[in-house]
């Protein structure tokens, strides 16, 4: 089977997304409410469940190599914060 190279794009987003992960936080965070810390904490989850269909994309088509279960590992271990940071946000 011949595996195509990973193109331009393809590297440009997969790099670019992590980074609109932690800016959204951040973002997030200098916000003067709660409320609009959680909306841009719910935006970075975004981000990192189109982080993860990239990754998988990847990984089918073998460009992640051994580190694909790790990475993953990785991003579950992220979202699992980022869901209790909000959780713990939202209580009362």
């Amino acid at each position: 089977m011949n595996i195509p190279k990973p193109t331009q794009s393809t590297l440009s987003t997969l790099s670019t997304l992590p980074t609109h992960t932690m800016a959204n936080i951040a973002e997030g965070a200098a916000r003067s409410s709660k409320k609009e810390f959680i909306q841009f904490l719910y935006i970075a989850l975004g981000s990192l469940s189109e982080l993860e269909t990239e990754l998988i994309i990847a990984k089918n088509l073998n460009y992640l190599g051994n580190n694909g279960d790790n990475i993953f590992l990785k991003l579950e271990n992220i979202g699992k914060m980022l869901t209790g940071l909000i959780k713990s946000l939202q209580s009362p």
